[in-house]
């Protein structure tokens, strides 16, 4: 049946009626206890939405990722009091992007770990789908025309009427590389707008398995381009890097980070902050609350498995000896492609002559090779750390695709299926794929770090920020920087802490911000949006931090009560009449979340001022529930971290000592690698799918060749209507080929039947790059690879195509008894990549049902919440009391 609004409702229904019943269950039992303690799962409504998105989830990996990709990347219209302005970042910036990625991986890791510089800019739309969104009312009401005094298109004007807003945010949507869009982000996405008084810039970027890595993270850095560096076509000016904050979640958050990081290397400008929401910075699952937290998470237990089909698994049947295996020799593989997963016959007979040579030794006989190992002096942390330089790296930090086991006496498992969909099991280590594993994450703008303390992520989440903000503390493991000289030239290079704002929420899972209606969200929606204005503000100063640089009047709640002197510096002056909201928006403005972040930014700012008056030389300080670190290396003493722990009513508490939180005391040596716990709960997860699937698994293969036959057969017409491409005739010079083309053209319209200037790079160019085995780019048994290619030969071809043929009248008898082929337009290209077009009626997508429920619960919640800040605002003024009484 697939992933549809109509599944997911049969699927769903019974979890929501099996919920209720339990939740009941559950608290009665608390009465009967007299457990006091709340928990998030105590509110009904946020009990209901977590079974839902979970079970959502779990229907999801129960399709194909096909079906799951086409139902979340449907195009679902915005409500009415959102301005949205779709758009399509050319191709030439593209090319700009692509540029710099080639520049920053180089000629030896483009071949060797990327696969080629040409297969991840092949794509089949003509640019990047990308929207502009902010609220209607934000909107300039200027008039405007053209230079010949005609209207503007409609989306042309509404990109023009939000030019006055200063404050951008990009925003990478997560769904773990795999699927998700802007449309299951865009009621979040406006939510930011709104709360920023700005505009935001959600990019569309192409997902994987189809298009995996760096296809992602090139899309994210072309969008970047296109606000700094604007093509002639945009309509928007250039913006100032200084009023721009990337942000992300889960997938998206990653993108955010690895794109910071090539940005700082190849000395582009930086954006004034980032915002990453649960980011997903270790692909190679190496901390421990990915096997804890999985029963307080929406993240399946097993990864994020799918229902066989030509695209995915790569291996639908399982290999010969199983998809995890006892390692057969002692040499760790290379890192890089995905095809040592397939040794060649050299490799094979080295492997046997290994064999023969000596016995397959345990991991404690590889460690036992190194002697002398020894140990650094005690860091600021109070941590010993292992050094790596003295004993053998390759022996210890096995290389993916073996796996670090528990038993030091066990031979090494390795596996020998790819286990993740955005990239090769030998991509997992590097930095851009995992960027918990960059040699240095100093020198980066301002981060703002959420996590939720039940998530699975949480440790990776942890350690990054600590990572960030701490780079000497927190070194990288000398595996990374022995496999990349970029790597090792940045520790010596970035050394300058990246300051950090880290806050982990109590009892929420992966991505709480989904949960808008929870007190926890809403008061994470307005840090976030507290932290792009002030980041990106005129005033920033040297803290990026708001909590840090507010006068206590600022953040008062209670207006009526301060004298005109406060009033100037209060909220009434941030919505002055200039940006004042219309009157229908009031409740908006004095909402729960906003009020639970001024109480807690009240009491935080007013003990900040203090401390600054009083000493600036301590290197960790309580404030208020905000542990503030100041760095050894900085004599200014200005704070480069804020820790917080936030209660499930937003209100915050320090955070524990970094001595006393276990996934800061792990071996950087065990950091970044594939471990035995995680990779045998995969196994077993997708052994029982291979088992349900095992049917649907063969078809898959059957229809793969199918799928063959078919390329071959329109390729070989193709020919025969006159395809030829740069090198196949007496044309060699580039510069004639472009001439050539432009004379072939078979269309008036230059975006269809044409040969593209700035198209580089096609499908048949690939004859001599190793693509990763999922990409579509060389593939040639798929549905999707098969609607590239016809995109790329018949509809907009690369400047290496010499001819765009013809088609035959044939051809058009053959599209009249195949519903996916039509002649006569450019064939819908992958879901992956392209927005679907849903049947059914707009207003009854998943997508705006779940919505709906939100803002329903959202208004519920709205009224139950209002006692519950009275009495915070009581205790605020209480504690202001008792200050000036001491």
């Amino acid at each position: 049946m697939g992933v549809s609004t109509v599944s997911a409702a049969i699927h769903i229904t019974p979890v929501v009626i099996q919920t209720f019943f339990k939740h009941g269950k559950r608290r009665a039992q608390k009465f009967k206890n007299s457990v006091e303690e709340e928990e998030a799962l105590d509110d009904i409504f946020f009990d209901e939405a977590f079974h839902i998105v979970k079970a959502f989830i779990e229907l999801g990996v129960r399709n194909t990722i096909e079906s799951l990709q086409s139902f979340t990347n449907t195009h679902v219209p915005a409500p009415y009091w959102a301005a949205v302005a779709p758009i399509q970042i050319p191709l030439s910036v593209c090319n700009d992007a692509a540029d710099v990625l080639i520049d920053w991986f180089g000629p030896k890791e483009l071949k060797h770990v990327v696969g080629g510089e040409r297969w991840w800019q092949v794509r089949g739309l003509d640019g990047i789908d990308c929207e502009w969104i902010t609220e209607k009312e934000y909107l300039s009401s200027d008039p405007l025309r053209t230079d010949d005094g005609k209207n503007l298109a409609k989306t042309d004007e509404t990109i023009l009427r939000m030019e006055h807003l200063e404050p951008v945010i990009l925003y990478v949507h997560g769904g773990g590389f795999s699927w998700g869009s802007i449309n299951t982000h865009r009621y979040q996405i406006i939510r930011y707008a709104r709360k920023i008084r700005g505009r935001a810039f959600a990019v569309n970027y192409r997902k994987a398995p189809q298009y995996p890595f760096p296809c992602p993270l090139h899309d994210v850095l072309s969008s970047y381009l296109y606000l700094i560096q604007p093509p002639i076509s945009a309509c928007h000016k250039a913006i100032s890097p200084s009023k721009i904050v990337l942000a992300g979640d889960s997938a998206g958050g990653n993108l955010c980070l690895a794109a910071l990081t090539v940005l700082r290397d190849m000395g582009i400008p930086m954006p004034a902050g980032a915002v990453l929401i649960s980011p997903w910075v270790d692909l190679t699952h190496s901390f421990p609350s990915i096997m804890h937290n999985t029963n307080t998470d929406i993240i399946p237990v097993h990864g994020f498995l799918a229902k066989p089909s030509t695209l995915w698994p790569v291996d639908p049947v399982p290999p010969k000896g199983g998809r995890v295996r006892p390692t057969k020799s002692n040499p760790p593989p290379e890192p890089g492609h995905a095809d040592t997963l397939h040794p060649s016959v050299d490799r094979v007979q080295g492997d046997q002559d290994a064999n023969t040579a000596e016995t397959v030794q345990s991991q404690e006989g590889m460690l036992q090779q190194s002697e002398d190992r020894a140990f650094r002096p005690e860091s600021s942390a109070g941590r010993k750390l292992e050094v790596e330089e003295d004993y053998d790296i390759d022996l210890w930090e096995t290389k993916p695709p073996k796996v670090l086991m528990e038993d030091p006496e066990a031979v090494p498992l390795e596996l020998r299926s790819q286990i993740q969909q955005y990239a090769t099991t030998e991509q997992l280590t590097h930095p851009l794929v995992s960027p918990i594993v960059q040699g240095s994450l100093g020198n980066l703008p301002p981060l703002y770090i959420i996590a939720g303390d039940g998530e699975v992520l949480r440790d990776e989440i942890i350690y990054l920020s600590h990572r960030a903000a701490h780079p000497a503390d927190y070194p990288v493991r000398g595996g990374v920087l022995k496999d990349g000289n970029r790597q090792k030239e940045n520790v010596a290079k970035f050394t300058t802490p990246t300051k950090v704002h880290l806050q982990v929420f109590d009892d929420m899972c992966h991505v709480l911000t989904v949960f808008s209606f929870t007190q926890s969200a809403k008061y994470a929606y307005r840090s976030i949006a507290e932290f792009v204005k002030h980041a990106t503000s005129d005033q920033v100063g040297l803290e990026p931090f708001p909590e840090l640089q507010r006068p206590p009047s600022r953040a008062s709640v209670d207006s009526e009560a301060l004298g005109e002197h406060s009033k100037k510096h209060s909220l009434f002056q941030i919505f002055s009449k200039k940006t004042s909201p219309k009157p229908g928006n009031v409740l908006r403005q004095q909402s729960t979340g906003v009020k639970l972040y001024n109480q807690e930014a009240a009491a935080v700012a007013d003990q900040v001022q203090d401390l600054v008056k009083e000493s600036s030389s301590s290197q960790s300080t309580v404030i208020q529930g905000v542990r503030l670190e100041t760095s050894n290396a900085r004599k200014d003493g200005h704070f480069i971290m804020i820790r917080e722990r936030v209660d499930i009513r937003g209100v915050t508490r320090d955070m524990e000592p970094r001595e006393d939180i276990p996934c800061l005391q792990i071996k950087q040596s065990e950091i970044g690698l594939i471990k035995e716990a995680p990779c045998t709960r995969w196994s077993e997860g997708q052994q029982k799918w291979d088992i349900v699937f095992a049917h649907e698994a063969k078809k898959a293969l059957k229809h793969r060749k199918k799928i063959e036959r078919k390329i071959q057969n329109m390729l070989d017409n193709a020919r025969d209507q006159g395809l030829l491409l740069v090198g196949e005739s007496n044309v060699t010079d580039r510069a004639q080929a472009r001439n050539a083309s432009t004379e072939r053209s078979t269309s008036a319209n230059p975006k269809d039947g044409t040969i593209r200037d700035d198209r580089r790079w096609g499908p048949l160019d690939l004859d001599d790059e190793r693509p990763p085995p999922s990409a579509i780019a060389k593939r040639r048994d798929t549905p999707e690879s098969l609607a590239l290619i016809k995109m790329i030969i018949y509809h907009s071809a690369p400047v290496t195509h010499l001819t765009v043929p013809k088609l035959k009248p044939l051809d058009a008898v053959r599209a009249a008894f195949d519903p996916h082929d039509d002649p006569m337009r450019p064939p819908k290209q992958s879901v992956s990549e392209e927005q679907a077009r849903g049947h059914i009626i707009p207003g009854m997508h998943g997508l705006r049902i779940w919505d709906a429920i939100l803002r329903y619960i959202m208004a519920e919640k709205s009224k139950k919440a209002a006692g519950y800040v009275k009495d915070r605002a009581g205790i605020t003024e209480e504690r202001k009391v008792r200050k000036d009484a001491v």
